[in-house]
Order: structure tokens, then sequence, then C-alpha cells
């Protein structure tokens, strides 16, 4: 896996171009059936990933908080939603709360999650391969590609089966 992580930067600018094209051409005519492909093709790579042997999303990326996630992180950490983002969080250029530093707070020594039961949607979703409309989030998981390498593995697979 360190190895993978080492490479998929390059890796994933090398196919830049060729996913861009991909994804453009995607998004004009979804094939019918890709939802479905793409979650089986994301059980199958995830079946061979082991995020805890990486967790570079949470080493290099920090999710967006939504209000409904402060609330529920705040009330598990026993801290009220203001103390919460004054402790952990900061508005971005785009007016939303991130992490104030990196890598995330609540990754401990061994990758696992300190709040991984009520963690942020987006961290819950990470890294939307299997999301429904999957042609609509094209950007995303070319940025994606570079940072986790069940996104890349699930994007090259996806071009290959679906041609």
């Amino acid at each position: 896996m360190k190895e993978e992580l080492e490479h998929l930067p390059q890796l994933a600018k090398d196919k830049h171009k060729e996913n861009k094209k991909y994804f453009a051409k995607l998004r004009k005519k979804p094939p019918k059936n890709l939802d479905y492909v793409m979650q089986e093709l994301h059980d199958e790579v995830f079946s061979e990933v082991d995020c805890l042997k990486c967790a570079n999303c949470c080493k290099t990326r920090g999710p967006l908080f939504t209000d409904a996630d402060i609330e529920r992180i705040a009330r598990h950490l026993k801290l009220k939603p203001q103390q919460f983002i004054e402790r952990y969080l900061r508005i971005d250029e785009d007016k939303d709360y991130v992490l104030q530093s990196l890598p995330c707070t609540f990754l401990d020594a061994d990758n696992y999650c300190l709040i991984y039961d009520v963690r942020p949607k987006a961290c819950r979703e990470y890294p939307h391969t299997d999301r429904k409309k999957f042609h609509q989030i094209a950007n995303i998981t070319l940025k994606n590609t570079a940072i986790c390498p069940a996104a890349y593995r699930v994007v090259e697979a996806m071009k290959k089966r679906l041609g």
C-alpha cells in the first residue's frame, strides 16, 4: 500500500487527460446500468483495499462539515457546537467549515477514526465511487484518484468494464 500511495499522484496525473475525456463522454450519455456497475466495482475494489492501511484521505484532505455534522459530533464530544467549531474548525474560501489542520485531528496512530460512529457525512461517503448518478461527480472523482488508491482502481476498472 505504501508504494502504491507514493506513485498514486503521478499515476493520476498521467491518466488525468484520458480520464477527463472519458468522464466528459460519460456525462453526455451515461449507460443505463451505470449506478449498478459502479456499485459492483466499488464493492470489488473495497474487498481488496484496506482503508486502515492507507488513511491518505484523512492525512491529506479534510472533509466539509455540515451543520448536522457539527451538531452530531459536538454532542458526541460533549461540547456545544460553537465550542466544537472554535476548537477544531475554520471557514475556508468557499465559506465551508473545514478542519483547522491536517492530518485530521480525529485520526489516531493506527489510522482509526476516533469519532467513526459520528464522522462527517463527507467521510462516510468518501471516495463517492458508489454514489448514485456517478457521472455527475466527475471532477470530484478525478481529484480523488490522486488521493485514494481505491478511487483510482475503480475508475480504471470502470473504463475497462464500460469501454
